[in-house]
C-alpha cells in the first residue's frame, strides 16, 4: 500500500489524538498494557484497510478494540485448556490494581460495558453503538456487572 504524503495527514493527526485513549481501552478490557498498544494498532491497521469506507473512525476503532479483545480472551481461554495439564501455572504480578482483579472476573460483555462507561466515559447509546446492541441492554448489563461487583464487595 503506497500513499503520498498529503494523503497521510489526515491519518497522522487522527491517530496521534486517538491512540493514547485506545491503547488505555485496550489494556481496560484485556488487562495488559503490552496487548492493549497491540489491539490499538491493529484496530488502526484494519481502518487503514478500510479506508474512507469508514464514517465514524473513533467508533469503528472502538468497537474494534472491542471485538478482539473479545477474541483474544475466548482464545486464551481455549489455550489455557488445553495447556492446563501440561505445565504448573505461573503467577505474574497484575498490571493494573485491584479493581482490575475485580473486573477480569465478569463475563466479557460486562466488563466491556463497565470499562466503556467508566473510563471512556462513553454514553449507554455509544457503548450500544460500539457493542452493537440496544441501549437496554447496555443498561442490563452494567447492572448485572454492578451487582456482582457489590456481592463481590461484601464478601471481603
Amino acid at each position: 500500500m503506497r500513499a503520498d504524503a498529503a494523503s497521510l495527514r489526515p491519518w497522522e493527526a487522527l491517530y496521534a489524538d486517538l491512540w493514547p485513549g485506545l491503547v488505555r481501552l485496550g489494556h481496560l478490557l484485556s488487562g495488559s498494557a503490552a496487548t492493549g498498544e497491540d489491539l490499538a494498532q491493529e484496530a488502526f491497521l484494519g481502518l487503514l484497510r478500510q479506508g474512507s469506507a469508514v464514517e465514524n473512525p473513533r467508533a469503528y476503532l472502538r468497537r474494534s478494540i472491542v471485538n478482539r479483545a473479545a477474541n483474544d480472551r475466548r482464545r486464551i481461554a481455549r489455550e489455557r485448556v488445553h495447556v492446563m495439564g501440561q505445565r504448573d501455572d505461573v503467577t505474574l504480578p497484575p498490571e493494573v490494581d485491584e479493581t482490575w482483579q475485580r473486573l477480569r472476573v465478569l463475563p466479557a460483555r460486562q466488563r466491556a460495558v463497565l470499562v466503556l462507561r467508566y473510563y471512556e466515559d462513553l454514553t449507554e447509546r455509544e457503548i450500544a453503538d460500539v457493542l452493537g446492541c440496544r441501549a437496554g441492554t447496555v443498561k442490563s448489563l452494567a447492572a448485572r456487572a454492578l451487582a456482582s461487583l457489590r456481592k463481590d464487595l461484601d464478601q471481603t
